[in-house]
């Protein structure tokens, strides 16, 4: 237990910053708790309710694995044993934010902030309710998939580089710049991936689903190499306290955590984007066979000649005479 109890981070500024953040989500719930009293609007406020608690959980377990990654006996061990900066990582780049995107927490960040507040109260905007002005341009980590796919790959890839590596353990400020282009780029990586009201991811399901793959594949590949690696990569954790766990085994332990920690939350998303696909697919083909089942064919008037001899079709069905 002291290893739970001991080594928390007295780092003001990331209790700072996640009371701050606190503190606006609060505040911007109580606003929009607010808006929703009118009357008229009770079955709105009902229908709201459920998924509303259901995100600010998500969102609040987001905020606290962030700060526990950081401000934690987790953020201790992480400059000394490479397996726990394995999980470090994981929880920076993977856990947390897709847990703070699952809870959809700009439009009551921004109400609570007082960006939203000064508008009439028939123009207050509610979380989801209200989609984005016509004409307003797309932020780039919406409309562009594999980018964003792309530099959340070479951000996972890069920092695990020896020398950025080694520096996160050297230098404080690599380490809080790490921190933060973590959830930076997991942020915007799962908004691609499962979106985040009032946005919607802009790729189909199939693309997401292709581009999640690619990057399990990089980090399998970089999981690969710490494990079956026998050289020392990352000299600056080669210090007395692995007295009983070499630097190497922790080193191929650290990649058994990068390899294997990062598949349960991507097979989740997987498996939701391969039944949203399917599930797309069967609506797409039913709608098609229901147009063409419902589908008037046009009356085609056949020639004389396909009537046989002797008369015209007229109007009433009886054959005309022909002269």
């Amino acid at each position: 237990m002291k290893y739970l109890a001991s080594h928390w981070s007295s780092a003001w500024a990331v209790w700072v910053l996640c009371a701050a953040v606190a503190t606006a989500h609060l505040a911007g719930l109580r606003h929009m708790a607010a808006a929703r009293r009118p009357a008229g609007r009770a079955a709105e406020s009902q229908s709201g309710a459920g998924s509303l608690v259901r995100e600010t959980a998500a969102f609040y377990a987001g905020l606290a694995a962030a700060a526990a990654a950081i401000a934690s006996p987790i953020g201790y061990w992480s400059g000394i044993y490479i397996w726990v900066r394995s999980m470090q990582d994981l929880l920076l780049a993977v856990v947390a934010p897709s847990l703070i995107v699952l809870g959809a927490p700009w439009a009551v960040l921004a109400a609570g902030a007082g960006w939203l507040s000064r508008r009439p109260a028939g123009e207050r905007a509610e979380p989801g309710n209200r989609p984005p002005p016509a004409g307003r341009r797309t932020a780039w980590w919406l409309a562009s998939p594999t980018g964003v796919a792309v530099a959340f790959t070479i951000v996972w890839l890069g920092w695990h580089v020896p020398a950025l590596y080694d520096l996160g353990v050297t230098s404080a400020v690599a380490r809080y710049a790490e921190y933060a282009v973590y959830l930076g780029a997991g942020i915007a990586f799962w908004l691609q991936l499962i979106g985040s009201r009032p946005s919607s991811p802009p790729a189909p399901a199939l693309r997401r689903l292709v581009l999640l793959i690619g990057v399990i594949v990089a980090d399998t590949i970089l999981g690969m190499v710490l494990v079956f690696g026998s050289a020392l990569l990352y000299p600056a954790y080669g210090g007395s306290a692995h007295h009983v766990l070499s630097v190497i085994a922790d080193q191929q332990v650290g990649g058994a955590v990068l390899w294997m920690g990062i598949l349960p939350p991507f097979i989740i998303a997987a498996v939701a984007l391969l039944n949203t696909w399917l599930e797309n697919e069967e609506s797409d083909e039913f709608t098609h066979e229901l147009d063409r089942l419902t589908r008037r064919r046009a009356a085609g008037w056949a020639s004389g000649k396909g009537l046989g001899t002797g008369a015209w079709p007229s109007r009433s069905g009886h054959r005309r005479p022909t002269i």
